[in-house]
């Protein structure tokens, strides 16, 4: 079946999307639950609450512009498999902020965490969005990032699309949104802003089928996938820590030690090189 995908928001609808989406939020619920501090934010993706296991008092929604809500979201592609309940639940949540990711509008360290679901490749300049989070990240703080991974199945059925766009055909199975990046070029990426990846996984490992009956049948691929062909996940999920040279966390006790006593020290009398000898 040939589709033309608009958006990622769209794609989600679908039963590859709701799969995804299924997978991803059970492992944001699984990093951010043990997180705590003060101040979180997540950028994009308001189909998925990626905070919503999060214990942090301040949370924000931040969006680059208002997600569109047409009276028939689902009438561009195929839906006919999913249920109304998938339905609302995928439902574009409202946003807190609308703001540039790449300008954010939150003070130089005063973020204790930020997730980016999808974030990166939705983006047209991912690097400037990585060195925004570095900036208004805590020392110590955590970034946690998902998006698709180039060297899946679903990889390479969207490089076939690619190839058959030239030829004047629409053949696409993942969203039209730019160029993904690779696992590990986004670990270089990290390291190169002083980022240390705490945990990192794929997910994902069905192949890329538009029919819900088929993948609930093949979902046995998922327990083989992360045993045998483990790097080749259709998503890949990573947890990094941001961290500053030359800083160290003092405890929370610590006291300033006092200074030991002067102790006088005893002066010996000695005759001068004059013979004179000194007066006491």
């Amino acid at each position: 079946m040939n589709w033309k995908i608009i958006g990622l928001t769209d794609w989600l609808n679908t039963p590859p999307g709701t799969y995804l989406l299924g997978w991803e939020r059970a492992r944001f619920d699984e990093a951010v639950s043990d997180i705590f501090g003060y101040h979180a934010a997540q950028l994009g993706l308001p189909e998925l609450d990626a905070l919503q296991a999060n214990r942090m008092p301040h949370r924000w929604l931040a969006l680059a512009s208002v997600p569109d809500e047409p009276d028939q979201p689902f009438s561009r592609i195929l839906v006919s498999d999913v249920n109304a309940s998938a339905m609302d639940a995928l439902r574009p949540r409202r946003a807190a902020l609308i703001t540039d990711p790449c300008a954010l509008p939150f003070p130089e360290s005063s973020l204790d965490l930020v997730v980016l679901p999808h974030t990166l490749e939705l983006s047209a300049e991912p690097h400037a969005v990585l060195r925004e989070v570095e900036r208004v990240l805590v020392p110590e703080g955590r970034v946690v990032i998902s998006g698709f991974n180039p060297a899946s199945l679903w990889g390479l059925r969207q490089r076939r699309g690619r190839l058959y766009q030239r030829w004047g055909y629409d053949d696409f199975f993942l969203p039209w949104t730019g160029d993904f990046i690779g696992y590990w070029r986004l670990r270089d990426w990290l390291r190169l802003l002083n980022f240390e990846v705490e945990s990192g996984r794929f997910g994902c490992y069905r192949p890329a089928l538009t029919n819900q009956k088929w993948l609930d049948r093949l979902d046995w691929m998922d327990s083989a996938g992360e045993r045998w062909w483990p790097i080749f996940g259709a998503v890949y999920f990573l947890v990094a820590i941001k961290r500053v040279r030359g800083v160290r966390l003092l405890e929370s006790g610590w006291k300033a030690r006092n200074a030991p006593a002067a102790v006088p020290a005893a002066l010996a009398n000695k005759v001068s090189t004059t013979g004179i000898k000194p007066q006491d």
